[in-house]
């Protein structure tokens, strides 16, 4: 399965990234994560139906001091080899 991320709120600047990465290594999930200019955060996430359902779970949440105010999901396409931040975009 593997998912296209949108994530708004208070998700910059509060380790988001960085602990999103952790989740999706964790659960076996490839894929990439960047903050966007405008203030969210972009994932492409790939991974077991189940894995990637257990991410989409924890980025609903995220860190303690994130505020997440709603997360656009949609199907992609790709394969990835591991899972890496990437600059902001």
């Amino acid at each position: 399965m593997v998912k296209h991320l949108n994530i708004f709120g208070q998700v910059q600047g509060v380790g988001f990234r960085y602990r999103f990465m952790e989740q999706a290594q964790g659960l076996g999930v490839s894929g990439w994560v960047r903050n966007r200019r405008g203030g969210s955060v972009e994932a492409m996430v790939a991974g077991t139906p189940e894995a990637v359902e257990a991410l989409l779970a924890w980025a609903r949440r995220g860190p303690a001091a994130a505020r997440v105010e709603r997360i656009d999901i949609s199907a992609a396409e790709g394969t990835f080899a591991g899972f890496e931040l990437r600059p902001t975009e």
